[in-house]
């Protein structure tokens, strides 16, 4: 069951929607305008962001912001129009960490279904230890893999992110991208 606020409108034309399995031979259940037949799909949102490292050190944030203010977690946040998931990811990451880094491979796509999201997470190998956190952010700092405030992470994506992470360094390989599922 996925928790989000259902359609109610027509984003054409403004006519209350019902919801019916469409007649273009569609098998769910959709929002469909009765004026203008629009049907509109209810898609997954998309998560971006990064895991920036340096030397043995991974950055985190502290949210400054709800849900889970003061818990900490990667430079992420919800892709934009017009943008790849890859420029998401490096947006976030200026706007979260102020941070100086250079873009790697993506990591993990992490499925999760009951709040219709996918967070896609990238590498990043930061230049510098300088940051200049944005008003999102609390405080932007670096923990060695022994340091991470584990019990403070503020959500099972990043600790799952991060837990493969220092799984596959520990086996000193990069060479895939984790696929993962949170029902």
């Amino acid at each position: 069951m996925i928790l989000r606020v259902p359609i109610k409108h027509c984003k054409n034309c403004g006519t209350a929607v019902v919801y019916r399995i469409p007649d273009d031979g569609d098998t769910k259940e959709r929002a469909v305008c009765p004026a203008c037949s629009t049907i509109h799909y209810e898609n997954p949102l998309n998560v971006v962001g990064t895991i920036p490292v340096l030397g043995d050190k991974v950055l985190l944030c502290k949210r400054n912001i709800e849900p889970r203010w003061g818990k900490w977690t990667l430079p992420a946040g919800f892709m934009e129009l017009g943008e790849t998931a890859a420029q998401g990811a490096a947006r976030e990451t200026d706007e979260e960490a102020g941070a100086n880094y250079e873009m790697q491979g993506l990591f993990a796509v992490i499925s999760v279904v009951r709040v219709g999201q996918v967070h896609l997470f990238y590498r990043a190998r930061l230049l510098d230890d300088r940051f200049d956190p944005g008003h999102e952010t609390i405080e932007a700092r670096l923990f060695t893999e022994e340091e991470i405030p584990w019990e403070e992470i503020a959500f099972r994506t990043v600790r799952e992110a991060l837990e493969h992470f220092f799984e596959d360094r520990r086996c000193g390989s990069f060479d895939r991208v984790h696929e993962l599922s949170i029902v």
